[in-house]
């Protein structure tokens, strides 16, 4: 793995699931990893209640933007993590992929989403230790 690695999140509308755990990547392991997301068939904003769940975490996602999956962002990813929705990603040697089952929080109220956004950070938290450990003093 390269010296600054990168890591997709790739979920069918790219507005909820994918979109939280790009967010909990940045904000935990902040520089050390390029993080993007991205889905097939985006939509047309981010979930409400996804955005809420962050807020409540102290993470603003109220500004991004679902994006649609490109062949060059699977390319230039070291690590490409589907949602548990079915999405697939292009298949290139040398990626790591992985698939994070997790439930779909579309049309779901906050209350619904917070169990969602506290896995994602778990996941996220385990991904860190492998990828991107804090450097030793």
């Amino acid at each position: 793995m390269p010296d600054k690695p990168s890591v997709l999140f790739v979920c069918v509308h790219n507005a909820g699931r994918s979109q939280m755990a790009a967010a909990w990547l940045t904000h935990l392991a902040g520089d050390r990893v390029d993080v993007r997301s991205a889905g097939s068939n985006p939509g047309e904003n981010v979930n409400p209640a996804a955005v809420e769940a962050m807020r409540e975490v102290g993470i603003d996602i109220s500004a991004e933007v679902p994006k649609i999956l490109t062949v060059d962002a699977v390319k230039e990813s070291d690590v490409c993590i589907t949602m548990g929705c079915g999405d697939t990603c292009p298949v290139f040697p040398g990626k790591r992929y992985l698939d994070w089952t997790l439930e779909d929080p579309a049309g779901q109220g906050v209350e619904a989403v917070r169990p969602i956004r506290d896995e994602i950070k778990v996941l996220v938290e385990g991904l860190i230790k492998e990828i991107a450990p804090e450097p030793q003093s």
